[in-house]
């Protein structure tokens, strides 16, 4: 059975940092595209930024363009969000999503998503 496990949510000021891991676990997704995306109480869902399967190519959503940087180790595994300069309008829930079909590209649409982790909480203060 495939788990992704999202890590390192927590409460930090604004203009702090946080790292989120989330680790996959019932198969490799190294040839497979990941993403993360978010949810804030009372809005939808929405994509924060998402890798290609070698890492080679990464897009990331405008409000997060130059603070958050998305990568992966596929000997572990594993995406990461590096997130810098924290807001309090980036407080929200983090997904990670794995898609199931190999390809060469990236995806913002979560519909392309077949595997969802738990979500890791993220509150930035003001």
């Amino acid at each position: 059975q495939v788990h992704l496990v999202e890590s390192g949510g927590g409460t930090v000021q604004a203009g702090g940092s946080l790292r989120l891991s989330c680790a996959a676990s019932g198969r490799t997704f190294s040839s497979n595209a990941m993403g993360w995306f978010r949810s804030a109480p009372g809005k939808q869902r929405e994509f924060v930024a998402t890798i290609n399967w070698n890492g080679y190519s990464t897009w990331h959503a405008d409000s997060v363009k130059g603070r958050f940087t998305i990568s992966r180790d596929n000997a572990k595994n594993t995406v990461y969000l590096q997130m810098n300069s924290l807001k309090p309008e980036d407080t929200a829930v983090y997904y990670c999503a794995a898609r199931g079909l190999r390809s060469g590209s990236y995806y913002l649409n979560s519909n392309e998503y077949d595997y969802w982790g738990q979500g890791t909480q993220v509150t930035v203060s003001s």
